[in-house]
């Protein structure tokens, strides 16, 4: 069974740790609507990607 020769510091421990934290969404304000939108995702509003038409706009919005 594998064990450790030596305890590991705060500071080693940690560093490993760092790139475990959750990072904000990708958020961007559309050009055309002014709406708030995930990056690289079609509006689900005007069904717009890109500048071009790829959804019919849902009808209750």
């Amino acid at each position: 069974m594998a064990v450790p020769k030596k305890k590991t510091s705060k500071s080693r421990r940690n560093m490993r740790r760092s790139h475990d934290a959750l990072k904000p969404e990708g958020v961007m304000i559309d050009k055309e609507t002014g709406n708030v939108r995930r990056s690289h995702h079609i509006d689900p509003e005007t069904g717009m990607y890109r500048g071009r038409q790829v959804l019919t706009p849902r009808a209750d919005a």
